[in-house]
């Protein structure tokens, strides 16, 4: 995994810019040149260049959820554009809208579930760096037990 240390033993903080920015292209949050997703939507278990591994993130449900919101304020838009300004016929509305919908879901899925991945990375969340959840739900338990 690539962690740089700074002198006095910190991890250095990690450009969470540069991060979203190569997750949106499906690239490794860390170096930019390996694939972040080994299928479709199947993130690969490590970066082939960097070895940067991805088995342990959490993207969960925030990507379609975030794809709905995007192309939902997208379509909906073009909507009220073609109702006011224009008079289609309904069958345009039926063949266009739901097309361009399933279009944008299937073009935005992949690049916002990177971004949401290489945010993890770029704040270290759920194993990315530091603690890992395990270790951090079990520390306090343990210093618990130690305490008595």
């Amino acid at each position: 995994m690539l962690t740089i240390h700074r002198a006095d033993g910190a991890e250095a903080p990690r450009h969470v810019g540069r991060a979203l920015g190569r997750g949106a292209r499906c690239r490794c949050p860390a170096c930019g040149e390996g694939r972040l997703f080994s299928r479709f939507l199947k993130v690969a278990p490590a970066c082939e260049v960097c070895g940067t591994e991805f088995h342990h993130h959490r993207a969960d449900d925030l990507p379609p959820y975030l794809t709905m919101a995007v192309v939902g304020h997208i379509v909906v838009w073009f909507i009220l554009i073609a109702v006011i300004d224009f008079e289609l016929p309904l069958w345009v509305h039926v063949v266009v809208w739901p097309a361009l919908t399933l279009a944008l879901s299937l073009a935005l899925l992949q690049p916002i579930k990177g971004a949401v991945i290489a945010l993890q990375w770029a704040l270290r969340m759920h194993g990315f760096g530091g603690m890992a959840d395990e270790e951090a739900i079990l520390r306090p338990a343990a210093e618990r037990e130690t305490a008595r």
